[in-house]
Order: structure tokens, then C-alpha cells, then sequence
């Protein structure tokens, strides 16, 4: 223990704090995430190393998970997706002169939320990952199945979903098919002329910069980057108004929304929007003064914030313990492990006990400072809203562009597959296909190849996947679990379409 903390200097903990501070930034400007913020610093960490870029990367991931109540309770615009709920009572209550008070409900929630899935993974990770050590390439296979089959169904329409899924799955098979994964050595999925390049495929890191920062810029351009804020004053009310009894009465809301939006980001490919609405949704049906909500009520920021804020620790789960990212911001941390040579999965935690500890710790010390800065700075964290775009993305920019040359030691084709990937990802975002699934695609696609090709030559059948253990057959039920669920839903959605469509 002696040896970890021993590696925990000041810069450790001013890392922390900074990304804490440039996440919220990043969270509180309308149009930018948390994931933007965590893909563009990325190429950061490979010069500050593994336990110093973490501790970077999650203070990102979880500032910006946070920054996104500012503008919902002031503007009534979501900063990231899983402020959705917070605008239903954050801006009533803003409108009331209450928005100072509503923000620090919001800050003291998202503190709880956050602490308690750091309790959860601290927990439970090592086990799961302990676990699947025992998985043979069936197992791994059939998990990450699973995982594409959850993405799809969680997706906002099931057919969208699995083709974006499948997009990406190819995306990631071009390039050789190496002999070590039972290839026969060629490349594929190319033209000739492309081999020099894509000789070893697209290469990850460039790739997530491009999707999650040169697209978003590209559609916030569409739109203009004069930002219609400009000169707008943010009334945050009255200091004061705010007592910690606020939550008397409701630390069943509190504790119940947080462990919802755990257990939400241990499903791949789910994100926070769908963990604060279930959340909300479940205080609305529970609670005894819920026609209050909506019009202002404090519950409702209690239930939004803590299951949004536990996120971040349950969809560390997953990705720790089985190598399989929890959303689209945690596929974006599997670049930082792929600088540092590190591959997560079963055996990370047990290979990596120190580096484990040391990013539970970032992540406690994330929270603190998230809560420390919104808490006592609030009337000055709210003014970052109004920052002008047309000066933002220029710098966001110039940053990736960097980033992705300087990511592989100079090699100018990634600046290309940065600027590719940019235009993609903006393209399919204009005709309706879907970021998340596709880029998680990409991730998987060449693992599942790998563990299928290697279980058919390991046992020569396919009934293998079916016969060879206890575990296997609790994997495919839980697929045709969520396949089930997802036509379900897809057919339940269509009805509310044809009815809406009938009723105008």
C-alpha cells in the first residue's frame, strides 16, 4: 500500500483536479461531452503515463458527466444526454429565482451518485473479472454477443442499432488477417492501393478523436457557430435557500437512483440518459408528491443527477473486468491503455493491482473535486455557458489534429483517419445511424472474430457454443433476452409512432 502512495505526488492530484475542471467546461457549453472532452485530451496521456493520464482522464469523464446540470437548470438545454431529466424541475426552479439552490441539490446528488458506484466497482469489479478468467473463447465470445445484442436493443431504434453495429464490427476487420488469429496472413476489405496504409487497419485512437470531436464540431457548425447566448445574463438566483435538509425524507430517492444508474452503466452501449430517465421515472411512480414533479420539485434533481453521476463507476465495471466498454466514453478510455501497452479484460486487475487501486482513488478524488468546484463556485462555473464557440472549436481542433500525429510517432496517414472518421461520423449522425453502436462495433468486432475462429479450431463444431458449459447456456438465454426485449420494444414504439401519426 506504502508503494502506491508513494506514486500519488502533487501532480497526481492537480491532474485530477484540472480534468475535474476542463470536463465541466467541457459538460456545461451545450453541444460538448464528456466524451468529447476525454477523446480530445486523449494523446495527452501517453506523455504524462498511465497513473497520471488516468488520473486526468477521469476527472474528464467525470466533470463532464456533472457540468451538464449547469445549462439544464439555467438554460433548459441538456449539456450532455443524461441531463435530459434534470431540465424537467432544474429550469422550473430556476424560473422561481431558486437556480442556485437547484444547482447545489444537483452537485450534492451527483457527489452521492458518484461515490456510491465507486464503492460498487471497488467491489464487485475484481470479482467479475476473477470470474471471467475461467471463460475459455466461447465464453468470451458469447459475452461480447451479448454486449452487441444489448447495444441494439437500447439503441433508439433496433434495426438502426445493429446495422451501425455491424458498420462498425467491418470497419474493424479491414486490415491483415493475421495468421496468429487464424488468418492466412493477406489483407482484406481493401483495395490495392490502400494496402500500404491499412496494412495493420485504422488505428484506434485516431478513429475515437475523430468520431467523438471532428463530427461534433462539424454539426455544431452546420448550425452556426455564433452562439444565440451571446449577451444573455444567467440568473442563478439568491445565495442561500440551500440546507442539506433538503434530502430529509429522501435518501431513499437518493440511494435507489444511484445503484439504478450503477447497475444501468454495467450494460454496454445503454449511456446515462437511459439510467436518469428510469431513475425519475421510478421516483414519479414512488414517491408521494409526485405530481410535484416537473414543476420544480427537488426529488426530481435528486433522482436525474445520482443515477447520471453513477454512471461513471458502473460502466468501469464491464470494461475492467471483461474488456468490454460500458458506454461511448469508456470506449474512448480504452485508448488511454492502448498507449500505454496495457490491454483491459480479466486479467487487468490481478496484472495491475497497482495501477487498479490508483485509478479507484482518481476516481474518489474526481468527485470530491467536482463537488468542491460546483459547490462553492457555482455562480462562476455558470458563466462558462456563454463561452463563444467561435473560439472553442478552432483550438478543439487544432488539438486533435496534433493529437492523432503525434499518437503513432509522427505517421501522417492517422491525421487522415482523424479527418475521415470526422466526416463519417458526421455523416452517418445526418442520415439516422447511430454513434455508439458503431464505434463499440469497431471496438469488439475484431475480438469476436478472434474468440470464434479460435473456438471452432479448439473443439471443430458449432454446437460447441451450445454444449460446452453451464455458463454458455446462461449467456444465450440472456441474448435471447435482450433480443426478445428488443423487439418487444421496437414493436411497442412503432404503436405509440402509428397512434401519434393517426391522432394528428
Amino acid at each position: 500500500m506504502m508503494d502506491i502512495l508513494s506514486q500519488l505526488d502533487f501532480s497526481f492530484f492537480l491532474l485530477a483536479s484540472i480534468g475535474t475542471l476542463v470536463g465541466i467546461i467541457f459538460g456545461a457549453i451545450p453541444g460538448m461531452t464528456a466524451t468529447m472532452a476525454v477523446a480530445v485530451c486523449l494523446p495527452l496521456t501517453y506523455a504524462l503515463g498511465l497513473e497520471h493520464g488516468l488520473a486526468l482522464l477521469l476527472g474528464l469523464y467525470v466533470g463532464g458527466i456533472s457540468g451538464g446540470m449547469v445549462p439544464a437548470v439555467l438554460l433548459n438545454i441538456p449539456g450532455t444526454p443524461s441531463s435530459i431529466t434534470t431540465t424537467f424541475d432544474g429550469y422550473p426552479m430556476a424560473q422561481k429565482g431558486e437556480g442556485e439552490r437547484a444547482l447545489r441539490v444537483c452537485v450534492v446528488a451527483s457527489l452521492v451518485g458518484g461515490l456510491i458506484s465507486a464503492a460498487v466497482l471497488f467491489l464487485f469489479a475484481p470479482l467479475l473479472a476473477e470470474f471471467s478468467i475461467k471463460f475459455s473463447y466461447i465464453e468470451k465470445f458469447l459475452i461480447i454477443l451479448l454486449a452487441l445484442t444489448v447495444i441494439a436493443s437500447m439503441s433508439n431504434n433496433m434495426l438502426v442499432g445493429i446495422f451501425s453495429g455491424v458498420i462498425g464490427v467491418w470497419l474493424s476487420l479491414i486490415g491483415t488477417y493475421s495468421l496468429s488469429d487464424g488468418g492466412n496472413g493477406n489483407t482484406r476489405l481493401m483495395f490495392d492501393f490502400m494496402e500500404p496504409y491499412l496494412f495493420e487497419g485504422f488505428s484506434l485512437l485516431p478513429v475515437l478523436i475523430g468520431i467523438f470531436g471532428i463530427s461534433t464540431i462539424l454539426l455544431e457548425a452546420e448550425q452556426g457557430v455564433t452562439s444565440n447566448l451571446a449577451g444573455q445574463k444567467i440568473k442563478i438566483g439568491k445565495e442561500g435557500g440551500f440546507r442539506l435538509s433538503i434530502f430529509k425524507g429522501r435518501l431513499t430517492n437518493l440511494i435507489r437512483s444511484s445503484f439504478i444508474g450503477t447497475f444501468v452503466g454495467m450494460l454496454p452501449g445503454v449511456g446515462g440518459s437511459a439510467a436518469s430517465v428510469l431513475a425519475y421515472t421510478q421516483e414519479k411512480n414512488l414517491s408521494r408528491d409526485s405530481s410535484e414533479m416537473g414543476k420544480g420539485a427537488p426529488q426530481g434533481l435528486i433522482a436525474s443527477e445520482s443515477a447520471n453521476n453513477a454512471l461513471t463507476g458502473g460502466a468501469l465495471i464491464p470494461l475492467l473486468s471483461l474488456g468490454i466498454p460500458g458506454d461511448s466514453t469508456t470506449a474512448v478510455l480504452i485508448g488511454a491503455f492502448t498507449l500505454q501497452g496495457i490491454q483491459v479484460g480479466p486479467l487487468f486487475i490481478p496484472e495491475n493491482s497497482d495501477t487498479w487501486y490508483i485509478m479507484m482513488i482518481a476516481l474518489v478524488v474526481a468527485n470530491f473535486v467536482m463537488f468542491a468546484l460546483m459547490f462553492y463556485a457555482i455562480k462562476y462555473i455558470a458563466r462558462v455557458v456563454l463561452v463563444p464557440k467561435y473560439l472553442l472549436y478552432p483550438l478543439i481542433v487544432m488539438m486533435c489534429v496534433v493529437g492523432a500525429y503525434a499518437i503513432n510517432y509522427g505517421i501522417m496517414f492517422d491525421v487522415w483517419t482523424l479527418l475521415i472518421f470526422g466526416v463519417f461520423g458526421y455523416l452517418i449522425q445526418k442520415i439516422g445511424l447511430e454513434v455508439a453502436p458503431l464505434i463499440i462495433g469497431f471496438i469488439l468486432g475484431s475480438s469476436a472474430e478472434v474468440y470464434f475462429v479460435k473456438s471452432i479450431e479448439s473443439f471443430g463444431s458449432l454446437s460447441i457454443f451450445f454444449t460446452k458449459s453451464p455458463i454458455a447456456v446462461v449467456l444465450w438465454v440472456l441474448i435471447a433476452a435482450s433480443v426478445t426485449f428488443s423487439i418487444v420494444m421496437g414493436l411497442k414504439s412503432r404503436k405509440r409512432q402509428q397512434e401519434t401519426t393517426s391522432n394528428a
